[in-house]
């Protein structure tokens, strides 16, 4: 099961990724977290020194793995962000992804990958979104199932609809703090995302008492799955100090259980991901991709291949 945290920015989408990430791991699931946010600050909330290798630096080598024998991808440097598995492709299960030589392992067992910040070259010319594009090809290429998550901390805000990726997850988390700012971010999601058929509850947060509720309630209506209140330990962790789960309030830790009943629950839905990679691939092969690559890119796309297990 896939699953991402967006919302804006300073909500604490990247504190419940890693919440969450951590929660999974407890109950001895298999997890890997990415960190594909600008901001890479997961490492750090999971208690490592340094983020892993950025997955950027090596794209090419990403490329060559997942393009397998696929006869419509001769080559690795036709192949861009959006490119579909095809027959012949080289298709990941979970533990494959898990197994990525470049991740690396936290102390509670968690697999952890990262985009990469940018980088003195990418300063002033290029565009982030690039550099999630490792993120979209392995998510693409995975045949996941129930009881195997990947947990993503997303760009903030309505960015994540600057490319595909927000339609590659089972389920979204949209982080909202009660205020007008928080709510006007969710309403933006919320309008971008109906129209791609994206799972999306609500998860409230930094939430100080009743009258937050309420005015979450009011602007958030059914959308509104749980919510975590004002965390002195959570503040703690973020200034450094050594946490563990049993140090959650406890109103905080069923709100993670509530989060994984949530996403349980929710079917993977193998034929509207195989339609939108179709797609959004062919939009970003019309917008930019077969200029760049000097191809026609539609022809990556196999008809006769059929997503999921």
């Amino acid at each position: 099961m896939r699953v991402a945290f967006v919302g804006k920015g300073g909500s604490g989408k990247t504190t419940l990724s890693a919440l969450f990430a951590r929660y999974l791991a407890s109950r001895g699931a298999p997890v890997v977290a990415i960190d594909a946010d600008i901001n890479q600050h997961l490492a750090l909330v999971l208690g490592l020194d340094r983020p892993p290798e950025p997955l950027g630096a090596h794209l090419a080598e990403i490329k060559d793995l997942l393009r397998g024998d696929n006869p419509r991808i001769p080559s690795a440097d036709v192949m861009v962000k959006t490119t579909p598995p095809g027959r012949g492709s080289r298709l990941l299960r979970f533990p494959d992804l898990a197994a990525y030589e470049h991740a690396v392992t936290t102390s509670e067992g968690i697999r952890l990958m990262a985009t990469g910040p940018f980088e003195e070259g990418d300063l002033g010319v290029a565009c982030y979104h690039s550099k999630v594009g490792a993120v979209e090809l392995l998510l693409n290429h995975l045949v996941d199932g129930p009881g195997e998550y990947v947990v993503v901390d997303m760009t903030a805000g309505s960015d994540s609809f600057a490319s595909g990726l927000f339609t590659r997850f089972d389920l979204t988390f949209l982080v909202v703090e009660p205020t007008r700012q928080g709510v006007g971010v969710y309403r933006q999601y919320r309008d971008y995302a109906a129209d791609y058929g994206v799972a999306l509850a609500v998860v409230g947060n930094k939430v100080h008492g009743p009258s937050d509720v309420e005015f979450l309630r009011a602007h958030t209506g059914p959308d509104l799955l749980t919510w975590m209140e004002h965390s002195a330990a959570v503040r703690a962790m973020e200034q450094g100090h050594r946490f563990t789960l049993d140090d959650l309030e406890p109103g905080n830790a069923d709100a993670l259980a509530v989060l994984l009943k949530r996403l349980d629950e929710q079917e993977q839905d193998w034929a509207r991901f195989g339609r939108q990679a179709a797609e959004f691939h062919l939009r970003n092969a019309r917008a930019w991709a077969d200029a760049r690559t000097g191809v026609d890119l539609s022809a990556q796309i196999d008809p006769g291949f059929v997503y999921g297990p």
